[in-house]
């Protein structure tokens, strides 16, 4: 019997040591650094968002905000490591619609549950995309584009370097009826530069690969993805001016592995708004063309969450694009 109660006040005592560092991290939040992981390589949009971000998210929480770096495999790396992750709120992770929209449709196996495997922490805006044509394009219009498309098929070819670029382009050519050849591409600079030099002629673009290129007579800025348009381009139309119900949106925005306190999720949000108020910072990730666009709560971010999962799950069935 003495054995016994022994071997019980033991166990106790152990599991209190364990679970003694686990209460103190979330009482004491944050007492370390924080790593912020990104799914994609350091010079991306995602990458210079996170940048601005976590250095100010540092300074608030009086610890430093570490940005890693994980590319590869169009965000699943990164993902299915901060999946795996100790939910404490050491390990967060900036993504887009790419791991956590279009990837569930797009990708046969995926190793991890964009849902259930993360905690929502906030949105913290969205990085504009611009339907951009080269020169040689005789189109200044969207209905102009559509226009000479249809007239010439098969002539024009657009490049698809990301998950937003290939469902805007093919939901485009499924709505207007055009046939337009799809060019496929590892990076979006690469995308941009072939547009440039007339390999390719139409490219959905992000505004933070080709923000300086916008500027210049090397390419012509036709409309947004948005539906609302884009702060950023307040001379440009919506796609959806021309083609009613069209709106792709590019949204960035933190989570924390699934089962983080809610303690912690409601504190960083809290950190982030005051962050995204900031005239400063506002104007800092406007220079890389990223629109401030925050959600007010957790909860809210979850509920968009779910909602841009099953948006681009219809457009991409709408489309035809079959997951690899």
């Amino acid at each position: 019997m003495k054995q016994s109660l022994m071997r019980r006040a033991l166990a106790a005592c152990a599991l209190a040591a364990c679970a003694a560092p686990w209460a103190m991290a979330q009482s004491g939040y944050p007492s370390s650094p924080i790593t912020l992981v990104v799914p994609f390589a350091a010079g991306s949009g995602t990458d210079a968002v996170a940048r601005v971000v976590a250095s100010r998210l540092g300074e608030r929480l009086k610890q430093p905000v570490v940005v890693d770096n994980k590319a590869g495999a169009n965000a699943q790396i990164a993902a299915a490591h901060v999946a795996k992750a100790r939910p404490d709120g050491y390990t967060l992770f900036m993504t887009t619609n790419t791991s956590h929209s279009a990837n569930p449709w797009l990708v046969k196996g995926l190793r991890y549950d964009p849902i259930k495997d993360f905690t929502p922490v906030a949105r913290v805006g969205e990085l504009p995309f611009a339907l951009l044509v080269h020169p040689s394009v005789p189109a200044k219009t969207v209905q102009e584009l559509i226009d000479y498309a249809r007239d010439n098929p098969d002539r024009l070819s657009y490049g698809t370097p990301n998950s937003t670029s290939l469902v805007a382009a093919e939901t485009f050519k499924y709505v207007t009826r055009t046939r337009i050849t799809s060019v496929p591409y590892k990076s979006s600079p690469q995308a941009l530069t072939d547009l440039m030099g007339n390999q390719i002629q139409i490219y959905v673009a992000d505004l933070g690969s080709s923000w300086g290129t916008l500027k210049t007579d090397r390419v012509r800025t036709l409309g947004v993805t948005a539906a609302k348009g884009s702060s950023l381009l307040p001379g440009v139309p919506a796609i959806g001016k021309t083609l009613p119900g069209f709106d792709l949106t590019s949204w960035n925005g933190i989570f924390g592995p699934a089962g983080m306190p809610a303690e912690i999720a409601e504190r960083l949000n809290t950190e982030l708004q005051a962050i995204l108020k900031d005239p400063a910072v506002q104007e800092q990730l406007a220079q890389v063309g990223f629109e401030v666009w925050p959600t007010a709560t957790p909860a809210e971010f979850a509920s968009y969450v779910k909602e841009q999962m099953a948006r681009w799950g219809q457009l991409i069935r709408q489309a035809g694009i079959e997951a690899q």
